[in-house]
């Protein structure tokens, strides 16, 4: 087993750009990681579930011998448009188990064009439902002037890969408005404060696109849901509402790959 394992791994790996990416962004040190490829041992069931969990595949399909492994590869390759779909499809199925732990409520604080000088806190909700893990994001801004009032719920689905948490979200607009966010949490038992990246883009051309780094600050159980709904807005940079560590972190970034440089 340990041999078919190492050669399927190998094969894996090879469509990626380096072991030192695939072994960064699962969470392996390069030492224990080259074990696995060069048949010096298994890994552990949970580390055996990280590494499928990241290649897409079955913990079945790892250890598959190279025949069988080569077929159900094959089976799994773009040019296989029925599958293709399907695997698109399936990806948020069964995540519940990868991040119940992430489940609950969080702030997010991110910044856009619209908003300049201003951080946008907005409420996260992650919960479950059959399987999945379906995200509920609730933001409201109101202009000193009154003369913009927007409240907007966005609904969207989450996967969990690479130790990365993706969500694809559309709004209730009338702008069919659409985002993608890939959180990079940090560590799997430190889920206070989570960074990442947020894009968003709208149908109607007057509504620029962007991209913000973003960043979940963690809500107490004890906090009721109406409370956390009241805590959402628009913010001035300097307002002593926000976080000072996010204040920092969202306002001192003056382009989203340097905020991926501190969070990678």
């Amino acid at each position: 087993m340990s041999k078919s394992f190492s050669e399927n791994l190998r094969s894996l790996c090879a469509e990626r750009v380096s072991i030192a990416q695939v072994c960064r962004e699962i969470g392996f040190n390069r030492q224990q990681f080259n074990r696995y490829l060069n048949g010096g041992g298994m890994p552990s069931a949970h580390n055996l579930r990280r590494i499928s969990q990241y290649f897409g595949v079955s913990v079945e399909t790892l250890v598959l011998s190279k025949d069988e492994f080569s077929v159900e590869l094959e089976d799994l390759l773009p040019g296989d448009h029925h599958r293709s779909r399907h695997s698109l499809d399936s990806m948020f199925e069964g995540q519940a188990q990868y991040l119940r732990r992430y489940l609950g409520f969080y702030h997010g604080h991110f910044q856009t064009p619209t908003w300049t000088g201003s951080i946008i806190r907005t409420l996260v909700w992650l919960r479950e439902e059959k399987g999945k893990v379906v995200s509920h994001t609730f933001e409201r801004a109101y202009s000193d002037d009154g003369s913009v009032r927007q409240k907007t719920r966005h609904l969207g689905l989450v996967a969990y890969q690479g130790n990365r948490i993706y969500l694809i979200e559309s709004a209730n607009s009338e702008d069919s408005f659409m985002s993608s966010t890939i959180m990079f949490p940090a560590h799997r038992q430190q889920i206070n404060l989570i960074q990442g990246l947020t894009m968003g883009v709208a149908s109607r051309p007057r509504l620029t696109p962007y991209a913000s780094p973003i960043i979940w600050k963690r809500i107490p159980a004890s906090v009721s849901a109406r409370r956390c709904l009241e805590q959402t807005g628009i913010f001035p940079e300097t307002s002593t509402a926000i976080d000072p560590v996010i204040r920092k972190r969202l306002v001192e970034t003056a382009y989203p790959h340097e905020f991926v440089a501190q969070i990678g």
